[in-house]
Parts: C-alpha cells; structure tokens; sequence
C-alpha cells in the first residue's frame, strides 16, 4: 500500500494547449522555453521598482535562481510607496530586458477542461490538449503562478543583493484576470536550450529535447480537421500515449473525451472505433477500415455526431 508520503510525492498531470503545429513540434520531441517579453502579456516578469525620489537610474545588476520557490515574505516586498519614493519604470523594464537575454518559459497549466484556453491557445478547438507526466524530472522547480489584484512592489535596496540570487518564482505574478489559466511554469537558463531561429515579434526561438515519456494523453480538439486527426492517429499508435477526440457534450458547457487508443500501442490492443472516431479509420484497407465504414453507413448517432460546429 502506498503510504501519504510517498503518494504526496507524486504530482499532478499538467497540460498544454496547442495548436497542430505546436502538437507535431511536441511528438517530435521539441519544446519552446520563450523569453518574458514574447509573451501575450506586456506585464510578464515586471515588478513595481520602488527607489528614492533622489537616487540615479541606472541598470541594475543582480543574479537570479530559475528553479528557487518563492522566499515567503520576499525581502523588499511593499504594499505601497513610501514617502520621498517612487516606482521607477526605467528599472522594472532593464529588470525584464536581462531576463529576456537569459532565461526561457515553459507555461503549462493545472487544468485539462478550460473553454476560454481551448479558444485561446489551441486554435479555437482545432487544436489538442497534451497531458504531461508531471512528475518527469524534465518538469523539476516548477512554479504556479500568483495571482494578485496589484503588481509585486519591491524596494529595490533590500530586494537586490550581490549575496543572495533573485528566485524567479517571486515575479511569476499575473493579474487576477488570467486567473482561469491556473498556469505553472518550468523556467530554463537560455545557455542550456538550442536556438532555433526567429519567432513571432523578432525573438529568438529557444527550446530543449522534451523526452517522449513525458506526454502522456493528447486530446484533439472538437473542430480539429480529419487529416489532422489522421495524422497524429498515425503518429501515436505506436507509442505510450494515449489519445481522444472531444466532442461537445449533451448538456452543459463541456466535452466529453472519446477515446481513439489507449496508452498502449495498437499492437498491444486495437484502437475504439466509435461513431465520432470511425472517419479517422475510414479511408484504412484493414478490418478497422470495414468496420468504421460501417459504422458511418449504419450507425444512428454518426451524421450527428459529425455534424460540424
């Protein structure tokens, strides 16, 4: 029997929404670590900077730990700004333009089932949800984002110390609106991922070797295209993950998960062939062929089923 401890020890799943490109770059074994200021939100690693009315603006140098938890409470941490200070936007950018040249950001989140992520990041349901294997080491330090209804205020003179790193965990702070997202992060050193050339804005793609027992389950999405569904099909059967096609519920604001494999290559057990899955195998000359052929001419629910959205 497993003991409290050791099941305490084993983390949660968490996923990843993506679009098909973002899917075949992830099976392939590629994932993105992307600088702070790539990101869709401007707000992305940029604390208040509280300093004295009087003090030089200049560049601050500091050092930073990317796989630290958060020092509970931060030194420096303020509520608001004192008299004789102010927050200087010059050094809350310089802080965010170092961390663009050095560190990357892998965002994933706690939870599998978010309509407004399904839209957002998985090309409005024509993409998938992957399910990692959390408790791979590839995800250690990992960091679930705060959310607040202010920006973390700091005093730059008790918050930055030649001495003692800056964890990176203590700005991973959203405002309340993302809270939807549940995010949590792995964030990587750039001098330890590959460069691959120039992505969306100018920045520079970087991204390391994701080990293929890693992703668990990939769930397609409800408006994903049948060649694309086809071809993920083709490009998991033979491997540990398992994979689904959602489709929009009977009641309620939700899909439900038809499975198309288990996590077992189909050699090891065939693939379900049901009225929502059959098209994928249609076009097959093999006895999953036949029988999705059947099941779209003769089954009940199979225009319905497929009637698109």
């Amino acid at each position: 029997m497993m003991t409290d401890e050791a099941a305490g020890a084993v983390s949660k799943p968490i996923y990843k929404y993506v679009d098909i490109a973002g899917l075949r770059r992830l099976l392939q074994g590629s994932i993105r670590f992307t600088q702070p200021s790539a990101f869709n939100d401007p707000f992305e690693l940029l604390p208040e900077v509280v300093v004295p009315n009087n003090a030089v603006q200049k560049q601050l140098s500091f050092s930073f730990d990317v796989r630290a938890q958060r020092r509970q409470p931060p030194p420096g941490a303020l509520n608001e700004v004192p008299d004789g200070c102010q927050a200087s936007d010059a050094m809350s950018r310089d802080i965010v333009q170092q961390f663009n040249s050095l560190i990357g950001i892998l965002c994933l989140s706690r939870v599998s089932e978010s309509l407004l992520m399904w839209s957002h990041y998985a090309d409005q349901y024509a993409g998938a949800v992957v399910e990692f294997d959390g408790s791979h080491e590839f995800f250690d330090g990992q960091i679930d984002v705060e959310y607040r209804p202010l920006r973390p205020m700091r005093d730059v003179g008790a918050y930055v110390s030649p001495l003692e790193p800056i964890p990176v965990a203590e700005l991973c702070a959203k405002s309340e609106q993302w809270k939807y997202e549940q995010e949590v992060r792995v964030i990587r050193s750039l001098a330890d991922c590959e460069k691959k050339g120039i992505g969306s804005r100018g920045f520079l793609v970087y991204t390391q070797h994701l080990p293929p027992q890693c992703i668990k389950s990939v769930t397609l999405g409800e408006r994903t295209p049948l060649t694309e569904q086809r071809a993920i099909y083709d490009a998991v059967k033979d491997t540990r993950i398992s994979l689904a096609l959602a489709a929009i519920d009977r009641r309620g604001y939700a899909f439900r998960r038809e499975l198309i494999k288990m996590a077992v290559p189909v050699s090891e057990m065939n693939p379900w062939i049901t009225p929502r899955t059959a098209h994928i195998f249609s076009h097959l000359t093999t006895p999953f062929g036949e029988i999705a052929r059947h099941l779209i001419a003769n089954h009940p629910m199979s225009k319905t089923v497929n009637k698109p959205v």
